[in-house]
């Protein structure tokens, strides 16, 4: 062979060896085929360069877009929406970054009672993570819900680095491998930096390899990440898988983005996640922004910089996805497709009969319908789904009181033959439940806790409207003591005439309150509500106490127990004009009152 051919074919191997690297996503965050990447530069000398960072977080499971409770797809969300809606942004910005905020492989039955339990299986989660092309990843809370090794193992699943600079072993390495990892794109070297709410040892304590791991402060640990790469970088971006306020530690702000904001802010992006609340601000010249959870909302950020990768100017957009239409690519993506089936057959068994998890029935449905769309009975009065929870707990616990919250607005259970998705539908967590004492005095501080998701009522409100800053799973409703809620009283002195079996409950009395293990540990131990320990904790879920309830007594007639209503209002209900308004609620043709009461 000539010299000239060989050289020839040399170059050509040499050349296709060059695109087959180019076209590789690894460990190293580059970017993969799949998105669009050229390494040629798109920068023109003179004129702003805008760099463009997308964030998801909080997807919690939702790969398709599908109620497994419903069996049928959902109309807002889903991984597959925010995909379609990546696609397009990145026909206009192939050099994107992509980055998820944690609470990603948990939240649905196909991932919480399939997957997360046989964690070597290629978990459908990080298939379609992988097929988005994520350029990092930072683990959230409920990563840890099945220990450590578990979360290693599903989280190594992914083509992009997981990153956690506060979560380290007992040796102080990164639990996760690194803190942080640098991406260039078109010569801008950006530092993303993971941090995650330190609180996992209050809700998982006991699980495997926690106990073991250290969960640092988060506005330290950042500050010490961003001392490692700020020499090496233009710009610095830290997601965070925690709220803006803190959760627990107010004073110290161990688990507040503000407070890591505080302490460094040279940050020109935060990413927030966890309370699954819309957050879009600027504070100084950092922008800041966060999404609601499965995947409602994709974040926007966008930084202007100069031919010397100077930051401009920056801006930050939640884009809501309800209009979008999903991406069908996980559909027909294979491994995705049979956890899809094996998830529906799990839950209603196939066209055989076979499979299945066997429930029980009811004799009618349990939530009554809303008089206002959008706004759920379910929290304005006793229900009979909120009773069966409360009776249940009662049962299983031997407690006097328990309180328990209506995880999801439209929950309810059909009339007829009950199947695993319907109990999933009224308690979505695997949460435990724990018992222990209490005083007359703190159960009533801890009922006024609960009681902060109303407005308070004021003369010509129509309806009762709920605080958009307080999520509803934080409200709770109590069995074992009658009681009301004042609503034209502000928060904090709503809770009045308090019985427990027919007398005033005193404030020295003592008497047992059960409730789930996350209530316990994140609102009556972090908020100093109550002083006593849990004596008793449940071997299994309270999902599967409802299971075996129905189990035994099916079937199951809808019960109400009227111990509670809310008074001090006055909301015209045989004025004409008021029906005359809620019927146009109804229709669509005005929004729903659920921030603010409707009015004349």
């Amino acid at each position: 062979m000539k010299k000239n051919s060989r050289f020839v074919i040399f170059v050509a191997i040499l050349l296709v060896l060059c695109m087959l690297v180019s076209c590789t996503k690894g460990k190293s965050g580059k970017i993969g085929k799949d998105k669009g990447y050229s390494e040629k530069s798109i920068r023109v000398k003179g004129q702003p360069y805008s760099l463009v960072i997308l964030a998801t977080s909080d997807l919690h499971g939702n790969v398709l877009g599908y109620s497994y409770e419903d069996n049928k797809p959902t109309k807002n969300n889903g991984m597959a929406r925010v995909y379609t809606y990546i696609q397009e942004e990145r026909k206009k910005h192939p050099h994107l970054l992509l980055l998820d905020g944690g609470d990603a492989i948990q939240g649905t039955i196909m991932t919480d009672d399939l997957f997360n339990k046989n964690p070597k299986e290629a978990h459908p989660v990080l298939t379609a993570m992988n097929i988005m092309g994520y350029d990092a990843l930072t683990p959230g809370n409920h990563e840890f819900n099945w220990g450590i090794d578990s979360m290693k193992t599903i989280l190594n699943q992914s083509d992009a680095p997981v990153i956690a600079c506060n979560i380290l072993d007992k040796k102080g390495n990164y639990v996760t491998g690194r803190g942080s990892v640098i991406i260039e794109r078109d010569g801008v070297k950006i530092g993303i930096i993971g941090v995650v709410t330190p609180n996992i040892p209050t809700w998982d304590g006991g699980k495997q390899g926690i106990a073991d791991t250290q969960f640092l402060p988060a506005p330290k640990a950042v500050k010490d990440e961003i001392a490692k790469i700020k020499d090496k970088v233009n710009v610095i971006i830290v997601s965070a898988h925690m709220g803006t306020y803190a959760e627990f530690d107010e004073k110290g702000g161990s688990d507040s983005a503000d407070a890591i904001l505080a302490a460094n802010p040279e940050i020109n992006i935060l990413q927030v996640g966890h309370n699954h609340m819309v957050v879009n601000k600027k504070v100084g010249s950092t922008v800041v922004g966060g999404a609601r959870n499965a995947g409602r909302d994709i974040v926007r950020f966008e930084l202007l910089l100069d031919d010397n990768n100077k930051v401009l100017s920056s801006s930050v957009d939640v884009i809501d996805l309800q209009n979008t239409t999903p991406s069908t690519i996980f559909a027909e993506t294979k491994s995705i497709k049979d956890a899809h089936e094996r998830t529906v057959i799990y839950i209603y068994g196939d066209k055989d009969g076979k499979g299945g998890v066997k429930v029980g029935s009811t004799t009618a449905k349990f939530q009554p319908e809303n008089e206002i769309k959008g706004i759920p009975e379910g929290k304005l009065r006793p229900t009979a789904v909120m009773t069966l929870i409360n009776k249940v707990q009662l049962l299983n616990s031997g407690a006097d009181v328990s309180a328990a919250a209506l995880f999801k607005d439209t929950s309810d259970l059909p009339a007829g033959e009950l199947n695993y998705g319907n109990i999933f539908d009224i308690y979505k967590f695997d949460n435990t439940l724990y018992k222990l004492k209490v005083t007359g005095a703190e159960l009533k501080k801890y009922m006024e806790w609960s009681a902060q998701c109303y407005n308070q009522w004021k003369p010509g409100d129509l309806s009762i409207s709920f605080d958009p800053n307080y999520p509803g799973y934080l409200y709770d409703m109590f069995l074992g003591v009658d009681y009301e809620i004042d609503l034209s009283q502000p928060k904090w002195n709503r809770i009045k005439n308090v019985m427990f079996k027919g007398q005033p409950l005193r404030d020295d009395q003592e008497l047992y309150l059960c409730v789930n293990n996350y209530r316990y540990s994140s609102g009556l131990k972090a908020k100093n509500l109550v002083s006593g320990k849990k004596e008793w904790e449940s071997s299994g879920s309270i999902r599967d106490m409802l299971v075996k309830y129905f189990n035994d007594n099916s079937p199951v007639a809808p019960e109400v127990i009227e111990n509670w209503k809310i008074v001090g209002v006055d909301l015209q209900k045989n004025n004409p004009r008021r029906a005359s308004l809620i019927k146009e609620i109804n229709e669509g043709k005005r929004d729903v009152p659920y921030k603010a009461s409707l009015r004349f």
